[in-house]
């Protein structure tokens, strides 16, 4: 069975995107290009016009063989007018769509849009989350309160792009609360460290970087984690950005002067909310690498998720054309090492093809 992260959807479909990188934006494909690599896989013509059907958008052109539900949900976020069919137009913006700084939101907006409509309803939401792994390791309450909030009590309300992309950002957080309490069958306010392990890994693996996923149940010594450390690690991990000011205004804009813990906690309280106790998580994380006491940039560098348009910029301007889908399958494994913004995996794929990676 194979699986996807929205993330590694994106990067599938963006890795043959012929964007490139400028100091100020990046620019699109010309039009006889993308027209080229289009009429390669599409071969169904209707009065005169060739379309990509949406295995040949997904097995063709991406390269990735999927069951037949897989296929059409995937397709689904080139082929807007969700007839089963993907026009050049609709190729030709899909490529657009790839080469915009929020194009990681817009590409999930897409793909639980199911029809195509320009919002999104809670039934959408729900057919497309119920698809995935998240689903199937954490049992989030569908009908409870967060839900509400968004779609209303009776859920009958319908989101648009900008309110999606708030939801989408809020629900991880809903979903790592959920699977605390999930773990923390005693009530006690504690889980394991290793379950800490498991949610961070399954729900919060955009924010991990190798040498934090690798450290997890080291930095709490084997011990319990409280729901305060918890939701602090969080906080931590998605204000590393704050974190780097914070420090470079310790240093006075010195990259390499190491800095102690009392030294970068004054200077956050200077300028921020950042709490003593994501200072001492901070030190613990850089202590389970090396065991100075001090810290300086490249060790917040090591720790902060790398910000993920500058991400995809970097990989778009990167790839040049390739000639098939074979051709792909080193940035392929390239990008499917990134965990990034996702709802977890999109389950259900079969990989029919032993030379698909």
């Amino acid at each position: 069975m194979k699986a996807l992260t929205l993330e590694q959807i994106l990067n599938l479909c963006g890795m043959v995107a012929y964007c490139q990188e400028s100091p100020m934006q990046i620019k699109r494909a010309s039009t006889d290009k993308l027209r080229e690599i289009f009429a390669r896989y599409a071969t169904q013509q209707i009065n005169g016009e060739l379309f990509m059907t949406s295995e040949e958008f997904v097995r063709g052109f991406l390269g990735q063989s999927y069951n037949e539900e897989s296929v059409k949900l995937l397709a689904g976020i080139a082929d807007t007018s969700k007839d089963g069919l993907i026009s050049f137009a609709e190729f030709q913006a899909f490529e657009g769509l790839l080469c915009t700084p929020d194009a990681l939101y817009k590409t999930a907006f897409q793909l639980f849009d199911r029809n195509g409509n320009g919002s999104v309803t809670y039934s959408e939401f729900v057919d497309v989350f119920k698809k995935t792994d998240l689903h199937a390791k954490i049992p989030f309450k569908l009908d409870g309160p967060f839900i509400q909030l968004y779609f209303g009590k009776d859920r009958q309300r319908t989101i648009n792009y900008a309110e999606f992309s708030q939801f989408l950002h809020d629900f991880h957080e809903e979903c790592a609360l959920e699977a605390f309490r999930m773990k923390d069958t005693s009530g006690s306010g504690f889980i394991s460290a290793l379950d800490f392990q498991d949610i961070m890994v399954n729900v919060k693996r955009h924010l991990l970087t190798a040498e934090v996923k690798d450290n997890l149940v080291a930095v709490t010594e084997g011990h319990r984690v409280s729901f305060p450390y918890f939701m602090a690690f969080n906080s931590l991990l998605n204000n590393m950005e704050l974190i780097k000011r914070i420090y470079l205004n310790a240093t006075a804009g010195s990259r390499t002067e190491p800095v102690t813990k009392d030294e970068l906690l004054h200077s956050a309280q200077t300028m921020s909310q950042i709490t003593p106790l994501e200072i001492d998580i901070l030190y613990q994380l850089t202590g389970a690498v090396h065991q100075t006491g001090r810290l300086v940039y490249s060790d917040l560098s090591s720790i902060a998720p790398e910000h993920y348009t500058k991400h995809i910029t970097h990989r778009l301007a990167e790839i040049k054309a390739v000639e098939s889908p074979a051709d792909r399958s080193i940035f392929i494994q390239l990008l499917e090492s990134t965990y990034r913004f996702t709802l977890g995996s999109v389950a259900g794929g079969e990989n029919h093809n032993p030379d698909k990676a």
